[in-house]
């Protein structure tokens, strides 16, 4: 019903703008894990059919994004209404843009001339400039990433304060994703490619690279977390009142296991989140989690992902739970682990939302490996490619901060609280444009503007509009210098077939500066 609803409304619209102006998969070697057929080989893609049953294509789709006029939606806009159906966002841990995708073809990378890095970062340690160089380690260390952090890194637009924050990391941590935490050397200067993540930089050459995309807060992962779920990080004076709620950067009430010896209460996050227009609005949606001990996936072994089961999501990448319109509308119960995603992928009912937040060692959060991170990611993406559900999907892989890695694009100032700096992200969709990197200035906040846009009508997380005010300072969707994913799709083109992911790829090609 919500599928033909959003259907009817496309077409309306596509009519009033019009007045005014077998999916396959290509043979790959496979071997057996468990009762899994793994690819061996990254398949190459193939041309889709055109026989969709389950969606028409707009004859004359129209890709181009035009300024909006007062009271016209924008033609990319009508069709993604009718075509996307399903948003995922997966949410990875601590990596810079530059750390990951430096020296990626055509990317606002590394700077470089001659094949020779121009930029360096001065060791105070050492007192020599250290250039960025290859990492080929599967562990790394990375840096302090809180809200100090994120200062002296940019340093004023110098980018040049990682090396220095590096060496003065605070050790013993309690908790090894602790802002205060990592560090060490000259392990932030360095950068991986296709030799370590091969499977991030196919999906960067089959689909859509966004080289502008900036954490909303410049700060860590709890911070950030919120924002994602709910445009803002806040401290509340009073439970239940979200009026009582004060913007807090850095230091928001933290979840009674992010330090298990202060024997902390819960937090209570009493300001407005995304889950309570969605809820008001009767659009699905699912934040999947690693819950903890091994489930028991004997019967089913794609019900599981293939690394790390016992371990659990810290509360830091899982707020929800603490917001108070959660628990109001009873939705506690859409939280739920993440054996449910790979059955909701494979049944094709997936909700309209998802989050997907890791474990620790799924994270690629250091000391989390590079390799179990690649894994984890490529189960889930894969589980969506088989899915029923692919040819509605959106999927968007990023990382929630910096982690302490070099990168050399100041942040633009939006507002008090970022953005921060700059994140890699990865969209991949049927409808995704091949190839492409997105260029605009982009934040997180962009996943909540395009959600909000495509199932919600438009409406905002707005204290003036939402019908339950809070006092943050600003709607970050409607931030000028936010730019629009719609234009990383094609919605003229039909659904493009999956490219699956082999678990454990074999590293690819070297780069050049």
């Amino acid at each position: 019903m919500l599928i033909l609803k959003r259907f009817l409304l496309a077409a309306s619209i596509l009519a009033v703008s019009a007045c005014n102006s077998t999916t396959s998969i290509s043979p790959t070697a496979t071997q057996s894990i468990g009762q899994v057929e793994i690819p061996t080989s990254i398949p190459s893609p193939l041309p889709s059919p055109t026989n969709r049953a389950r969606r028409k294509a707009a004859s004359h789709a129209l890709t181009s994004l035009p300024t909006p006029v007062a009271g016209i939606t924008p033609p990319a806009l009508a069709l993604a209404r009718q075509k996307i159906q399903h948003i995922i966002i997966i949410m990875q841990e601590n990596r810079s843009f530059d750390s990951y995708f430096g020296t990626y073809p055509g990317a606002d990378g590394l700077p470089s001339q001659d094949g020779k890095f121009t930029v360096c970062v001065n060791d105070p340690n050492s007192g020599t400039c250290v250039y960025p160089f290859h990492d080929s380690a599967n562990k790394n260390l990375g840096g302090p990433h809180g809200a100090a952090s994120a200062s002296a890194d940019i340093n004023g637009g110098k980018m040049d304060g990682f090396i220095a924050q590096a060496e003065s990391n605070q050790g013993g941590c309690e908790q090894t994703h602790a802002p205060g935490c990592g560090g060490g050397a000259t392990d932030v200067m360095g950068y991986h490619d296709a030799r370590e993540i091969p499977n991030y930089w196919t999906l960067a050459n089959n689909y859509v690279l966004q080289d502008h995309l900036f954490v909303p807060n410049a700060s860590w992962s709890l911070p950030q977390h919120l924002f994602m779920v709910s445009e803002w990080s806040a401290k509340c004076r009073q439970a239940g009142d979200p009026m009582s709620c004060i913007n807090e950067l850095d230091k928001p009430a933290f979840p009674s296991d992010f330090a298990p010896a202060r024997n902390l209460p819960n937090p209570d996050y009493a300001w407005t989140d995304l889950t309570y227009l969605l809820f008001k609005n009767q659009i699905s949606w699912k934040y999947y989690i690693q819950t903890g001990p091994q489930p028991d996936c004997s019967n089913d072994a794609a019900d599981c992902p293939p690394v790390h089961q016992d371990a659990k999501t810290p509360g830091i990448w899982n707020p929800l739970p603490y917001f108070d319109t959660v628990k109001q509308d009873g939705q506690l119960q859409n939280i739920t682990d993440v054996t449910n995603f790979f059955k909701d992928a494979k049944n094709g009912t997936l909700p309209a939302i998802s989050w997907i937040t890791p474990s620790q060692p799924n994270s690629e959060h250091p000391p989390a490996l590079l390799s179990d991170g690649q894994t984890w990611t490529a189960s889930l993406i894969d589980a969506v490619m088989r899915s029923p559900d692919w040819d509605s999907t959106a999927i968007f892989l990023t990382w929630d901060d910096w982690g302490g890695f070099y990168d050399h694009v100041v942040p633009p100032q939006v507002d008090q609280n970022g953005y921060g700096l700059r994140v890699p992200g990865l969209v991949i969709s049927p409808f995704a444009k091949q190839g492409f990197i997105d260029h605009q200035v982009l934040s997180h906040d962009a996943y909540v503007k395009l959600i909000e846009d495509i199932f919600l009508g438009g409406q905002r997380l707005d204290p003036a509009t939402d019908g339950r005010p809070d006092p943050r300072p600003d709607v970050r969707e409607n931030m000028p210098q936010l730019g629009s994913l719609l234009a990383d799709f094609d919605f003229s083109q039909p659904p493009r077939s999956p490219l699956i992911l082999p678990l454990h790829p074999a590293p690819g090609p070297a780069s050049n500066p």
